[in-house]
């Protein structure tokens, strides 16, 4: 993602790898180095909901971190790493928030996220939320290794050559694979439902 500040890797790295060792300051400063990323990514979620929303970038990325915080001596390896899993907890709070609004809504007050449709470095056009998991998991049963760059690109915030780097595998391999989950997003996310 364009909007993430690029800091000191090797800071950063040696932060997280202090907080996978107990160090809880080391904790408090990637929080106060990574929340306006964080925020930024959050905010990006949010960009075609309504201002009232019960469900706010703060508060998402708030959950988020305390979800991170509660990791016992987390093993990061990287930055990337830290992205992808923040991105992975905030899809599973939207997710859970869109759950819990359709039921007490018996089906309806879905979270919907604005998602780009363009190029193939775009997002997928723009379902609910529990559409787009449902269609990841999907995704993810028939090509996992698709699913989890979709991922990463859409909830991580993530450029092409940070996935290659979280996955180890080339940036050209990465854009076959977003370029395809895009394209198979697209038709499931179209695709009738019974």
């Amino acid at each position: 993602m364009s909007g993430l500040r690029r800091f000191s890797v090797p800071g950063v790295t040696e932060l997280l790898q202090r907080w996978g060792a107990g160090d809880d300051d080391a904790l408090h400063q990637i929080l106060e180095e990574v929340y306006g990323d964080l925020h930024r990514l959050a905010t990006a979620y949010f960009s075609g909901e309504r201002k009232s929303h019960t469900l706010q970038p703060t508060a998402l990325v708030h959950e988020a971190c305390l979800r991170l915080m509660q990791k016992a001596h987390p093993r990061w390896r990287d930055r990337n790493h830290f992205f992808a899993v923040a991105a992975l907890q905030m899809r599973h709070i939207l997710v859970e928030h869109a759950r819990a609004k359709a039921a007490a809504k018996r089906g309806g007050g879905e979270l919907h996220v604005s998602l780009e449709d363009s190029e193939p470095t775009s997002r997928p056009p723009d379902p609910a939320i529990l559409d787009l998991d449902a269609a990841l998991a999907r995704l993810e049963a028939a090509h996992p290794r698709k699913a989890r760059i979709a991922e990463l690109r859409y909830f991580g915030g993530l450029e092409v050559a940070e996935v290659a780097e979280a996955l180890g595998i080339s940036k050209s391999s990465v854009e076959k694979d977003w370029a395809f989950a895009l394209a198979w997003l697209r038709r499931d996310l179209a695709a009738p439902r019974t």
